[in-house]
């Protein structure tokens, strides 16, 4: 097997995480499924800290994979790649894994916040408002990472706001 092989088949594998990127239909909600327990994971490993690596690590080989594939081709988003929902995925589950961080608890027993940062990142990766869809616009593999990015950003900050009227409002 000769050097570009191998780097496609890595890029292949990395860009749509172990092929779950071939999932139909919607693919990107796989994709987003696929990051929990791999977040998860870890987390449980590593805690916070490695778990933030983890993200800029995923940022870092999702890029280089992305452009990988889809260097020369038309679409430069293809559904397959994945990569990009795992690491949005994983910021809006951020704030969660330090809130039970911090309180000394199960993640699990936060499981309301996991599925706020499932639900509003997944909401925010479909619609793309605002920012989102200004990075989605480019057509290169930073707008194919950065859109879900912001859409993990902008569904972490409603995570925190939804806990913080939860656990300090209404409690």
């Amino acid at each position: 097997m000769n050097i570009q092989a191998v780097k496609q088949r890595w890029a292949t594998i990395t860009a749509t995480v172990f092929y779950v990127g071939y999932m139909k239909p919607a693919p990107g909600t796989w994709g987003s499924l696929a990051a929990l327990p791999l977040g998860w994971l870890i987390y449980e490993i590593g805690g916070v800290w490695l778990f933030a690596v983890a993200i800029a690590l995923g940022y870092a080989k999702g890029y280089v994979a992305t452009k990988v594939m889809t260097e020369g081709a038309d679409n430069h988003d293809p559904s397959e790649i994945v990569i990009d929902e795992v690491v949005g995925q994983w910021i809006a589950l951020l704030p969660v894994l330090v809130g039970a961080a911090h309180a000394g608890v199960s993640v699990f027993e936060l499981w309301p916040g996991w599925l706020a940062a499932f639900a509003l990142f997944r909401l925010f990766d479909i619609t793309k408002p605002g920012p989102v869809g200004w990075a989605d616009r480019k057509d290169n593999a930073t707008g194919v990472m950065l859109d879900d990015v912001i859409a993990g950003i902008l569904a972490a900050i409603c995570v925190l706001v939804m806990a913080g009227l939860w656990h300090g409002v209404l409690s």
